[in-house]
């Protein structure tokens, strides 16, 4: 459940995942968190360009450059590891 997994996720020193329930677990309970976006098709919350999201402080969005292509995705977060 919920809390279960709250409890893992405050553990952790960092989340990175795609737009899901543990996006907005881990920021809402203020973990640094990793969002990873596509470039087409993103969630109003996010909106539609910026690295920031006025729902959470703890979340940096990484955004898609080219539909399909996680390349450039994947290397900035590689390089923040």
């Amino acid at each position: 459940d919920f809390q279960d997994t709250a409890e893992i996720i405050r553990g952790l020193r960092l989340v990175i995942t795609v737009d899901t329930a543990v996006a907005h677990l881990a920021g809402g309970i203020g973990v640094p968190t990793r969002i990873l976006l596509p470039s087409v098709g993103v969630d109003w919350r996010w909106g539609v360009s910026g690295d920031r999201t006025p729902w959470y402080d703890s979340v940096t969005l990484y955004r898609q450059t080219s539909p399909g292509d996680w390349t450039d995705v994947l290397a900035r977060v590689t390089a923040l590891l």
